[in-house]
């Protein structure tokens, strides 16, 4: 079993192929880990808990103060606030006595097979009950009744396991949770790097490492979104581990709002962990009876570096989070009209790049911004999702239609979470806003956001966005939310539930996207937040694939893939071939090839050596796409390590094929160059078709392929494909 209970050490022990997780009922009921990391047979953790004591200062449990224990140091499977544990806490619950003294204890617990949902939030999934195993550890604060149930799940497959939080008030008595994490790591060494991914609008998602040291370090958002600024992913990296060697642990969470990724180093050099709802401005009241249950947390170890990590991320996200008709079907080839006409636009003028795209290979136009109320341009009509007769001469079913009989597919933009106070809707409903008495509505973009936590406005969008969908042959929607929130606050909650504001609003979020999805199952979905402001594991459990970055530069756009790619499978990552200018067309498409292709351009910018180009990167896309969408990637040369080239490798999961990608960012000195390829088979002999010469597996991946002869150039790039020879 994968997950097992020894009854005579009380020892709870977890395990994967390549990774366990063990935490044991200590003394008093206490709940206390023991051991997460490489794999290892047995279960004698005897003495794991252990951790020095501090004279007077870090204070014991009366009934245990002969053991050494104290809540203080020793490594806890939940800390607590306010009853001992001094280091950040994982829950904080403020009780009807007004004091926030927390403190849970074991009191049973049950394993089987499969895996349970999370009501209203977004989660991974089994595809069968033999796939996963969980665990579920009920713990009991018994002065204030709240009953606190631990879910781990045991992915047995991958060196992955799932950790949320449900508290339930057992008592006669409202409390409130002030802070709830969704899980909370303590381990025993602080000898390692914090790597981080940070950002802006453009340019999220770059890699940023730094070492451990004592306190506090981490990330977080408050920006109502899981934000460009501070992705809702942490990693923690041995200080000797590499791409490919060290210890890796990565920690995701399966959120869209704010968050917060915390560590802390204690006197002892132990290092806590922690990732949750951000506890500022979250508050949450629990009448008795009822539950709260915090968003999930991915955990995922590999001793075989970042690469490892990530490559496990890959495939646990392919598999058990993306959902839907699309989760293996081949995704259509788009066009989008964003980059060549922004809003000024008519049928006629989008027509005509549709008419190119069939002609080009192209399967579907996609219909951005611009199309409903009287939108020419970004300050108003937001929240009016009915068309601007103005643009379609026999209306817009006629257009979609017209693109229809084309042979293409259509798709269409929205950003139903957004209201522009220039819009019919927002003058009959300016409540619909969120905002808060006596301070004015800050804009951004010219635009407010709606009050998604209320009923009536979601099933408002719901009705005049299944108008549109459901008589149209529209097959994809691009889901935008383009500002984030201020002023958070709603007019139908009372006083006392104003902290609930933010978590209630992803949940109204996540409950239209849910509508939507199972109103319109055929529907191909992409999310974007400005690009990549909600490039999360929330979000791809509604959508299959996300805009990753506004960023098409592809010069800029490969750091941004980088990074992304520590954690998000190049199946979900939303890029696209544009008119920038700093490179030429092989460029963009070698790096827009790694994830879900396309373009965003206006044909009549194109010239016809362009085209032709274009239609040769088109048959590339469809031989290439399996390899690229679900195999497995490997960082060659990265670019937080060498700002002048990065190489990027995907091979095929049976290792038959493989492709390299060579980007020269910048030009240096000619020198000899020498790139080992990685995760092929040794054995396995392959054909190159960049000098025709067949090697072996363990050629290419020890002595390499000399590639001195490389144009060094500013912009060029190389795709170099190697196949099995048999």
């Amino acid at each position: 079993m994968p997950i097992s209970f020894d009854d005579s050490k009380k020892i709870f022990k977890l395990d994967t192929p390549s990774s366990t997780y063990a935490f044991k009922v200590y003394d008093e009921n206490y709940l206390i880990h023991l051991y997460y990391g490489a794999y290892v047979p047995d279960n004698d953790f005897d003495g794991y808990e252990k951790r020095r004591q501090y004279a007077s200062f870090s204070a014991s449990n009366a009934h245990l103060t002969h053991t050494g224990f104290s809540a203080d140091t020793y490594p806890m499977e939940i800390g607590c606030n306010g009853c001992g544990d001094m280091r950040i806490s994982a829950l904080q619950i403020r009780n009807a006595d007004g004091n926030a003294s927390t403190d849970v204890r074991y009191v049973s617990h049950k394993i089987y097979s499969g895996k349970p949902a999370l009501p209203g939030l977004p989660a991974l999934y089994a595809n069968d009950d033999g796939e996963c195993t969980t665990l579920e550890v009920v713990t009991l604060d018994k002065v204030t009744g709240a009953e606190v149930t631990l879910i781990y799940t045991v992915f047995e497959k991958l060196s992955a396991m799932t950790r949320s939080v449900v508290v339930k008030n057992t008592s006669d008595k409202t409390f409130e949770i002030e802070k709830v994490m969704s899980f909370c790591l303590d381990m025993e060494s602080d000898e390692y790097d914090l790597i981080t991914l940070y950002g802006r609008h453009n340019s999220e998602r770059h890699f940023e490492k730094r070492p451990l040291a004592h306190g506090y370090q981490g990330i977080g958002s408050r920006r109502g979104t899981s934000s460009a600024q501070q992705n809702p992913f942490m990693a923690l990296l041995s200080h000797n581990g590499s791409e490919d060697f060290g210890d890796a642990y990565g920690f995701n969470l399966v959120y869209s709002c704010n968050h917060l990724c915390e560590t802390e180093v204690d006197f002892n050099n132990c290092t806590r962990v922690m990732m949750g709802i951000n506890p500022t401005d979250f508050g949450w009241l629990l009448a008795p009876g009822e539950s709260f249950y915090s968003p999930e947390a991915v955990l995922v170890y590999s001793n075989e570096g970042l690469g490892g990590m990530s490559r496990t991320f890959h495939r646990l996200y392919n598999s058990n989070l993306v959902r839907g008709k699309w989760k293996h079907l081949k995704r259509p080839l788009l066009v989008n009209n964003w980059e060549g006409t922004g809003m000024k636009f008519d049928d006629e003028k989008l027509y005509a790049i549709a008419k190119w795209a069939k002609e080009t290979g192209i399967e579907m136009l996609v219909m951005d911004d611009g199309w409903f109320g009287h939108r020419d341009n970004d300050r108003s009509s937001l929240g009016d999702w009915f068309e601007d007769s103005k643009k379609f001469k026999n209306g817009m079913t006629g257009f979609i239609n017209s693109v229809k009989d084309l042979g293409l597919k259509f798709g269409i933009w929205y950003e139903p979470e957004m209201i522009s106070p220039d819009s019919e809707i927002y003058k009959k409903h300016p409540d619909w806003c969120i905002h808060v008495p006596n301070r004015d509505r800050s804009v951004g973009r010219w635009q407010y956001v709606m009050d998604m936590t209320r009923e009536d406005v979601r099933d408002y969008l719901f009705n005049i966005m299944s108008d549109i969908l459901g008589n149209n042959a529209i097959d994809y929607i691009k889901w935008d939310f383009n500002r984030n929130i201020t002023e958070a606050g709603s007019a139908l909650l009372p006083p006392e539930r104003q902290k609930e504001f933010f978590h209630r609003f992803i949940l109204g979020t996540y409950e239209l996207m849910d509508r939507i999805t199972k109103a319109f199952p055929h529907l191909l979905f992409e999310n974007c937040s400005g690009g990549g402001g909600r490039y999360d594991p929330g979000m791809m459990y509604f959508s299959p694939q996300i805009w990753c970055s506004d960023n098409t530069d592809a010069l800029s756009r490969v750091d941004i893939q980088f990074g992304s790619s520590l954690c998000y499978p190049a199946s979900v990552q939303g890029a696209h071939v544009s008119a920038s200018k700093r490179s030429g067309y092989e460029t963009k498409r070698n790096v827009a090839m790694w994830g879900s292709f396309g373009y965003e351009l206006d044909p009549a910018d194109i010239s016809e050596d362009a085209r032709a180009e274009i239609r040769g990167q088109i048959a590339d896309y469809h031989k290439y796409y399996d390899l690229i969408h679900y195999g497995d990637l490997y960082r060659i040369i990265s670019p937080w390590d060498d700002p002048y080239k990065c190489a990027w490798e995907f091979v095929s999961e049976d290792k038959s094929k493989a492709m390299l990608t060579l980007l020269i960012k910048f030009a240096t000195e000619r020198r000899n160059f020498v790139i080992k390829l990685k995760g092929l088979d040794a054995g396995k002999n392959y054909i190159c078709d960049f000098d025709g010469r067949i090697r072996s597996g363990a050629m290419l991946m020890n002595a390499g392929i000399n590639l001195h002869e490389v144009p060094e150039k500013d912009g060029y790039s190389l795709a170099i494909h190697f196949e099995e020879v048999k």
